[in-house]
């Protein structure tokens, strides 16, 4: 088991050291991260269980000291919430452009909108999809990713999906949040029972042509966004209102899709 478990994290830790080295985080830098998660989750692993957590208890759990638990414990870690709540209002903008017919033309395809006046405007859209922040302030998130265009006709929705091209801080946003919620799927699959178990499949082909690669992905892209957008619509009606129903305490329900692409066996 400890050498399973050794060899997955060592697959998991390559392609995000990668990533860390890339953008020029050193080994000591990422040291003090794992050991704050560590005492993290010690914390939350013992209270978990209905004991009470302390800073010995957790010391113990995962080999720190004393007086460094309690030192992480205690050390502020910059966590850009701000740029995960752009990321995410974003995505309910573009999808609620895609799924709403009040900002559809007569053939059911989103419409160029004007910027504002009238219950299919930009601004109309943006304030039903992305509570308060200002339509100037998201149209500048969406035109600087591509997302979208803005001229004298109206805004034009460019791209089906929003992937924030130029803010390097919401794309590693991302990294940590999508990542996350797939090793948490994983990490629940290995102890649910089988009829709680969450859905965690993939497809792959160790002998696909080289030439075939690059119309797979453009397949892969199309299917998976009309999906992906089937799932948003059966969510987007299944929302609670807040106010309506104050007392049920809303799930937070994600499925992620991702494609990948490496040389063959044998290959480097």
């Amino acid at each position: 088991m400890n050498q399973a478990l050794s060899a997955a994290v060592l697959k998991l830790l390559r392609p995000l050291v990668r990533v860390l080295l890339r953008h020029g985080m050193a080994y000591g830098s990422f040291a003090e991260l794992a050991r704050k998660a560590y005492v993290e989750e010690g914390f939350a692993h013992v209270e978990a269980t209905g004991r009470r957590s302390t800073v010995s208890g957790v010391s113990a759990l995962t080999g720190l000291t004393r007086k460094e638990t309690k030192r992480l414990r205690e050390l502020d870690v910059v966590d850009d919430e701000s740029s995960s709540q752009r990321y995410n209002r974003a995505i309910r903008v573009v999808s609620g452009w895609i799924s709403d017919p009040r900002f559809h033309t007569g053939a059911g395809a989103p419409a160029v909108l004007p910027l504002e006046g009238g219950s299919n405007s930009f601004g109309a859209l943006v304030k039903e999809y992305s509570g308060d922040i200002p339509p100037a302030a998201m149209l500048s998130v969406l035109e600087g990713s591509g997302t979208v265009v803005a001229d004298d006709a109206g805004v034009t929705l460019h791209a089906r999906a929003y992937l924030p091209a130029a803010t390097p801080t919401e794309k590693l946003d991302i990294m940590g949040t999508d990542v996350a919620e797939l090793i948490d799927t994983i990490g629940h699959n290995l102890g649910a029972p089988a009829d709680q178990r969450y859905f965690q499949r993939k497809v792959s082909n160790v002998l696909v042509h080289p030439e075939a690669a690059p119309a797979f992905r453009e397949y892969a892209n199309l299917k998976s966004q009309h999906l992906l957008e089937d799932y948003h619509s059966w969510l987007s009606q299944h929302e609670i209102d807040p106010e309506l129903e104050p007392e049920v305490d809303p799930r937070y329900v994600a499925v992620g899709i991702y494609y990948s692409e490496y040389p063959g066996p044998g290959k480097d």
